[in-house]
């Protein structure tokens, strides 16, 4: 480790950066913690960053792995989902790497000493447009989710109008009476205990996923008015091995979105207790491996109850077999918690972000931390009242923003900042494929996604 930090000496001394030499002289003096990092010490215990990224990886992606996994296939879903969360550990991995060379803990500063302002700008930018995807797209599980469970709770067969079985009404309450007060807290380390009991909630839906398999027999009833047209009975019940169609397209893109954490694996590592570049890789391993885990049995077992009748959103395919079952419902009020105690986790990096690039000199100060998050919860309110379907919002952004994040930015960080090593090296050889592959990847992702728009009108899944 200490390797690390005496490399950045010599460089900085000898390298023709003048202008940012001032910037970066500072970080040699005081061995391997810059006072730069943050305005306080690392005070989080490893446990709680492993909570804190887990609750950042895992999101409302996890809904719809069964729907994705049906149209792979078995064996095609476990290959995809193995080789992402391999990449984004590797991607994490290329990050600290960066990081550590330069001895900055802030995306966009990372994207700043690579290039330059224009970098900087891009940076905040992804991960503005990712994060607040990723905030819309919890937001809108709340906005189907809370009223059905409220109409369920008072025991009624059909919506009666009230206000308080309007979505709209509900994503606003939830959003000043538990998001926001989270969201102003100081430091995402305090989230840890919140991200934990989110985790608890999802490990619940997990083993209810489970249960269920052996609970509701096959060629279900319920399903034969929706199936008949397209399907013949026969195949119904076999799970497949290697799936092709039309709506594969969408599955990479809902996958990778399933492994973002890119923007809060910085932060976290700020405010690690005793930061290393291996502590914060081994987080973040324990992270993705834990949600892998979790990722690959809720997709199998979802799959395995209902395979071709999956939907885009698992939920409700449950609440088709028995819309008042009271398992199923408690299983939607964990779900619900789950993906509202994630948003403020999701929060942070976009304010950091914003900070960054509106106040970059700025110290801390209240009045600029509270109306950002205002700021950004109104947007976010805004987008999930007006956009009606949410495959579309997951599809676009998992094909733009999350190949930028995993592949592409982490990749060019690498190959412009850590400067010990030679372009030809197989490192660097390494991350430059890796970005060649996310720039393949947003692009057959785009296209699909297009392609489905233009002709593809048979969507399934954008039934709710």
């Amino acid at each position: 480790c200490s390797g690390v930090i005496q490399v950045p000496g010599h460089h900085y001394l000898s390298g023709p950066e003048s202008p940012e030499q001032e910037e970066f002289l500072p970080h040699k003096s005081d061995g391997g913690k810059p006072p730069q990092f943050t305005d306080f010490e690392g005070k989080t215990s490893f446990g709680m960053s492993v909570f804190n990224l887990s609750n950042a990886i895992m999101g409302s992606g996890i809904l719809g792995l069964s729907y994705a996994m049906s149209n792979t296939g078995i064996i095609l879903f476990l290959i995809l989902l193995t080789c992402i969360a391999v990449m984004s550990s590797y991607s994490v991995h290329l990050l600290l790497r960066s990081a550590g060379v330069v001895g900055i803990r802030a995306y966009e500063q990372l994207g700043k000493r690579a290039f330059g302002h224009p970098g900087k700008i891009l940076a905040a930018l992804v991960i503005t447009m990712h994060n607040i995807g990723a905030m819309s797209s919890y937001l809108f599980i709340v906005k189907y989710e809370l009223p059905l469970v409220i109409q369920a709770f008072l025991g009624l067969q059909h919506s009666s109008g009230e206000w308080f079985l309007n979505g709209n009404y509900l994503i606003i309450i939830v959003s000043i009476l538990i998001i926001l007060p989270l969201a102003l807290m100081r430091q995402l380390g305090y989230l840890g205990y919140t991200s934990g009991f989110s985790l608890t909630c999802m490990v619940f839906f997990l083993i209810s996923v489970i249960y269920k398999k052996f609970n509701i027999p096959c060629p279900f009833d319920g399903f034969t008015n929706h199936t008949a047209e397209n399907i013949s009975i026969d195949g119904e019940c076999e799970a497949k091995y290697f799936t092709m169609n039309q709506q594969t397209a969408y599955t990479v893109p809902i996958l990778a979105f399933a492994f973002v954490c890119h923007p809060e694996v910085l932060p976290i590592y700020t405010e690690l207790r005793n930061p290393t570049k291996r502590r914060m890789q081994a987080i973040a391993n324990v992270s993705i491996l834990g949600m892998f885990v979790m990722y690959l049995l809720t997709a199998i077992f979802g799959y395995l109850t209902f395979y071709l009748n999956t939907e885009a959103e698992l939920l409700h395919t449950y609440s088709k077999v028995d819309p008042l079952d009271t398992l199923i419902l408690c299983v939607r009020v964990a779900v619900l918690v789950a993906v509202t105690l994630t948003v403020p986790v999701v929060l942070f990096p976009i304010r950091r972000a914003l900070l960054q690039l509106l106040f970059p000199d700025k110290p801390f100060h209240w009045v600029r931390h509270i109306s950002i998050a205002l700021c950004l919860l109104f947007v976010v309110n805004l987008l999930v009242i007006c956009v009606p379907n949410i495959r579309d919002i997951f599809g676009i952004i998992g094909a733009t923003s999350a190949p930028s994040l995993i592949f592409i930015l982490p990749g060019l960080f690498y190959i412009r900042i850590v400067s010990s090593e030679p372009l030809n090296s197989r490192p660097k050889i390494q991350a430059a494929c890796f970005t060649a592959l996310g720039f393949i990847f947003m692009s057959m992702s785009m296209t699909f996604i297009t392609l489905d728009w233009v002709y593809g009108e048979n969507r399934s899944g954008g039934g709710h």
